[in-house]
């Protein structure tokens, strides 16, 4: 299952990495600990995907990069570092902790850091049509002449794979279908040739014919462009088809990082197992799908111990009073459970879920 656009991580070619991130928000009821030490790295040219069940924080973090965190967060602690060249052709590096949203907004959105939401119906304004849309960002950042901005948005239009640009530049949102909305949302995020480029589920409000062809696309277009690429996802399948490296959060935390290839055929951490379990499988023998027993954590408690350790069936005594650190299992490969401990018991990869990575493996390989 390696990427076909596999990626060396090597430091000189990070252009985004995150260390020891704490986000918390203040509510009526009191402060939720929505984030909770992360540490991530992106590196030019690559895919990440971060996945996990909802409230896990995937979406929390990406905010955060684009200076869009709801207003009653506060980051506590860490820095999100970008790297990118200047128009001078020169290095540069900025913590985007210590800058306030709007300079984020202003300065880096949409010109170097750009993201494709979920629902494309409320990402696009009604009100103006979708050649104005696409300009918009070109004259915002560049301020480059309405002629040239239009003759740019046609080539973005032609680029995402819109029949008729001369036509759909005229339409309103409402004219046109689910996915050209989808890849119009697409072509205003690459308008000024960012190097990120964040999808936050891109294909939840899509069928499944054109959720395979906007995957499709924005991996073409990946490959031209040279963008390195955030999806946020609780679909594995998403995961199996377009990440280089795999971040599983649970409870603002990532439990389980990796290439590909290590956390879906060599997963460590029993909540990657259920998450691998709870993937539907037309083959399966089961007459019900699998579903990890329990509810998250609240986070506005204090966690004692390992957050998964209540809906762990392998849980150790001491999952319940100290917080498991980041073990080194091996290549990219990263787990924070007390399993991966020396001093710990075997337990091995339940069997149903061991049965299905084989399959996978033998499903990969015919696409090689």
């Amino acid at each position: 299952m390696e990427s076909t656009n596999s990626v060396k991580r090597n430091k000189s070619d990070r252009v985004l990495y995150i260390r020891d991130l704490n986000i918390s928000f203040e509510t009526a009821y009191g402060t939720v600990r929505a984030i909770r030490g992360v540490r991530l790295d992106l590196f030019k040219g690559e895919t990440i995907a971060i996945v996990g069940e909802s409230g896990s924080g995937k979406s929390v973090t990406v905010k955060t990069i684009m200076g869009i965190l709801d207003s009653n967060g506060v980051i506590n602690s860490g820095q999100i570092i970008y790297r990118y060249t200047d128009e001078n052709g020169e290095q540069q590096e900025v913590d985007l902790v210590k800058m306030s949203q709007k300079d984020i907004r202003y300065k880096y959105c949409g010109k170097h850091i750009a993201m494709v939401f979920q629902d494309p119906m409320t990402s696009l304004d009604p009100t103006m049509t979708v050649g104005r849309q696409i300009m918009e960002p070109m004259r915002e950042h560049y301020s480059i002449s309405r002629a040239e901005a239009k003759k740019r948005a046609m080539e973005l239009l032609e680029e995402v794979g819109i029949d008729n640009p001369d036509k759909r530049f005229k339409q309103f949102p409402h004219e046109l279908s689910g996915g050209m909305r989808q890849r119009v949302v697409i072509a205003i995020a690459l308008a000024c040739d960012p190097d990120i480029l964040i999808c936050d589920e891109p294909t939840t409000a899509l069928d499944v014919t054109i959720q395979a062809k906007i995957l499709e696309l924005i991996k073409d277009l990946q490959k031209k462009k040279g963008v390195s690429v955030i999806y946020i996802t609780h679909d594995l399948g998403v995961v199996a088809k377009v990440a280089d490296y795999v971040a599983v959060m649970y409870a603002g935390r990532i439990v389980e990082k990796g290439r590909i290839n290590e956390v879906f055929y060599d997963p460590r951490h029993p909540y990657t197992w259920g998450l691998l379990s709870s993937m539907p499988d037309v083959d399966t023998n089961s007459r019900r799908l699998f579903a990890i027993p329990g509810s998250p954590p609240n986070l506005m408690e204090k966690i004692e111990g390992d957050a998964f350790a209540p809906r762990n069936p392998f849980a150790l005594n001491i999952d319940y009073r100290e917080e498991p650190p980041m073990y080194d299992v091996g290549g990219q490969h990263r787990v924070a459970s007390w399993l991966c401990d020396p001093r710990a018991p075997k337990v091995d990869v339940p069997e149903e879920l061991q049965v299905r990575i084989e399959k996978m493996k033998k499903e990969a390989e015919q696409y090689e």
